[in-house]
Order: C-alpha cells, then structure tokens, then sequence
C-alpha cells in the first residue's frame, strides 16, 4: 500500500471542511418567490440497490408501504467480516459527504422546522465525523480518494427526489435508508483488526444510531402527500 500525498490529503480535509462551513452560512431557508412553498424535486431516482457490504442504497425507497415504517437495520449481521481501513474511510466518507449535501437540499427546499432542525444536525455531526476521517488517514499514513473522487462516489447516495413526491418525505426515507447502510458500516469498521478504525467506528457509532431514531420519528412526522 503507497503512502498518501501530502495534498491528497489535504484536498480531502479542505473539501470536507469547505461543504461544512459553506453549508452552515447558507440563509434559513429558500423562499418560494411566489409563496406557495412548494418544494422542488429533481427527476427520477436512479439510485442503486443495496449490495449488503456498504454499498449504494435506494434512499428513496419505499418505506411507507401499508403505512408501515421499517423498524430493521437491513442488511445488518453481527457476524459480518470487518473492512479495510482504507476501504472504510472511502466509503465512510463518501456517505458523510452525501448526507451534508442531502441536508443541504433539505435547508434550501423544506419549510418544516422538524426537517431542517434534523437537516442542520446532519451537517454539523457527519461534518465533524469527516474531518475526524480525515487526520485518521493522514495519521496512518493511508492513500485516499481525492475530492474528485470522494463527490463523485457521493452522488450516488444523494437525495434524488422523484416528481410529485413530496420533499419532505423523500428526505425522511433517504435518511432511515441512509443511516441504516452507514450503520453496517460502521459495524464491520468496528471488528477491524486496525485498532484506531475500530475505536473510531465504536465511538461513531452510537451517534449514527441515534440519528437512525430520529430519522424514523421523521418519516413519522412528514406525510407522503
């Protein structure tokens, strides 16, 4: 395994750092100009299936079926193999950035104060989770994606809003969907014979599981009309 660059390095933690900070300056919120609120969408999702080791998610799948919420943790097994470290902080990372740009979307789009308070959380703690990735890889002396790289894996998993559906509960789906497979994440992360990956995914990941509550409380709250 080839030791990181210096600016690779670099990139990473200032692209992270940038998405952050440029999201918290953000106004309160979009106004409609012509005061309907109604929120935009962004076309058909397109977004892949769940692989089970991580991977990209439906985020926009259907969880209100029979207006059931799913309470599981899909995909999750406790007898799953660990990862790589380099592997999870790619991969950690690319969902991190995909949730500050998903809450992004949420603060620019939704007037509802559950939605962006739950938005703004999601900057603030997958932003700070990120940087802390970042001096993990700079620490360990580990290569990582570039920025290119990182937001270009991150598109995946970002919210894509089908037409006619209402924003809000979209961004609550994605979100159970989201926290869900970043969970089984961290979970693998958490066996890595890596001593530093494991404890960072060990401390992460009572965080993460309380953003999956309060996720599902969402879809809750925002009715799919």
């Amino acid at each position: 395994m080839q030791s990181s660059k210096p600016t690779h390095l670099k990139l990473l933690a200032t692209a992270i750092m940038t998405v952050a900070l440029g999201y918290v300056a953000q106004p309160a919120f979009a106004q409609d100009p012509g005061g309907s609120g109604t929120p935009q969408t962004s076309g058909p999702t397109g977004t892949p299936a769940t692989t089970g080791d991580g991977g990209s998610a439906d985020t926009t799948g259907a969880i209100r079926n029979g207006d059931q919420v799913d309470g599981g943790m899909a995909g999750t097994d406790a007898n799953r193999d660990s990862i790589d470290a380099e592997d999870f902080i790619d991969e950690a990372s690319a969902k991190g950035v995909a949730e500050i740009e998903s809450a992004q979307k949420a603060l620019e789009q939704s007037q509802n104060d559950q939605v962006r308070a739950f938005a703004e959380r999601m900057i603030k703690d997958h932003a700070a989770a990120n940087e802390k990735l970042a001096k993990l890889a700079a620490d360990k002396g580990l290569e990582v994606s570039d920025e290119a790289t990182l937001m270009d894996k991150a598109k995946t998993l970002i919210l894509q809003a089908r037409d006619g559906e209402s924003f809000d509960a979209a961004y609550a789906n994605n979100q159970v969907n989201a926290h869900e497979q970043t969970i089984e994440l961290f979970e693998r992360a958490s066996r890595s014979e890596d001593a530093e990956i494991a404890a960072f995914a060990r401390e992460t990941l009572p965080k993460l599981k309380e953003h999956l509550e309060e996720a599902r409380k969402l879809v809750e709250a925002t009715p799919d009309t």
